[in-house]
C-alpha cells in the first residue's frame, strides 16, 4: 500500500511540475499601453551654476583625465562629485558611455 501511495505521489509531483512549466500557473499579463507625454529638457551650460568648459574625447580620454588635464593638477572634488556635475551639465549622460569624437560640457574646477 505504502509503494501505490509513493508511485502515485511521485506521478503527480512530477506532473505538477510539467504543468508549471510548460503552461505556467501565473495568469498571463496583458501590457497596458499609456499615454504620456514626457518632455525632457537639458538644460544649457549657462543656465547651470557650475563653471564649465567643452571639449572633444580622444581616445584613451576619461572625464576624470580630461578634468585634470584642464585645470593642470589632480581632482579636487570627489569623483561622485564630478560625475554629479558631469551629468548635469550633459543632460543625464553617464560618464561611462562617452564617445571618442564627441564634444561635451565638463566641469571647471580650477577655480
Amino acid at each position: 500500500m505504502k509503494k501505490i501511495f509513493g508511485i502515485l505521489l511521485s506521478i503527480l509531483v512530477i506532473y505538477v511540475i510539467y504543468y508549471d512549466l510548460t503552461v505556467g500557473t501565473l495568469p498571463a499579463s496583458t501590457p497596458q499601453l499609456v499615454d504620456a507625454k514626457v518632455e525632457q529638457r537639458t538644460p544649457s551650460p549657462a543656465e547651470i551654476d557650475t563653471p564649465s568648459f567643452d571639449a572633444e574625447v580622444k581616445p584613451g580620454d576619461t572625464v576624470i583625465s580630461i578634468v585634470e588635464h584642464k585645470i593642470n593638477k589632480s581632482l579636487p572634488v570627489s569623483i561622485a562629485d564630478l560625475i554629479e556635475d558631469f551629468q548635469t551639465l550633459n543632460g543625464g549622460k553617464s560618464p561611462e558611455k562617452i564617445q571618442i569624437g564627441s564634444t561635451y560640457h565638463f566641469p571647471d574646477y580650477s577655480k
